[in-house]
């Protein structure tokens, strides 16, 4: 993560976005107020996507239980997908 002030994102807004986006690392852009985090899209849309998953209760014990088997040696059953994305 590297931080600029907002007075170098004013000048330089630009290439601090192309930056963001090539090297996939935050940036923070701190001002007198506070501060806040610019990052690439799509690293975001993954970042949300986690959050939703571990927010529901059904899929944070699905990924607790397959994480645990996995730990003991064992390889879940497969099934299709069509079972898998129901919910989707």
């Amino acid at each position: 993560m590297h931080t600029v002030t907002l007075k170098e994102a004013d000048r330089d807004l630009k290439a601090i976005i192309r930056r963001t986006i090539r090297d996939k690392d935050e940036i923070v852009i701190a001002s007198d107020e506070g501060a806040v985090v610019m990052m690439d899209e799509a690293e975001w849309l993954r970042i949300k996507e986690t959050l939703c998953l571990l927010s529901d209760r059904e899929s944070l014990a699905a990924l607790l239980e397959s994480h645990m088997a996995r730990d003991r040696g064992r390889r879940p059953d497969g099934i299709a997908a069509e079972d898998a994305f129901k919910d989707v």
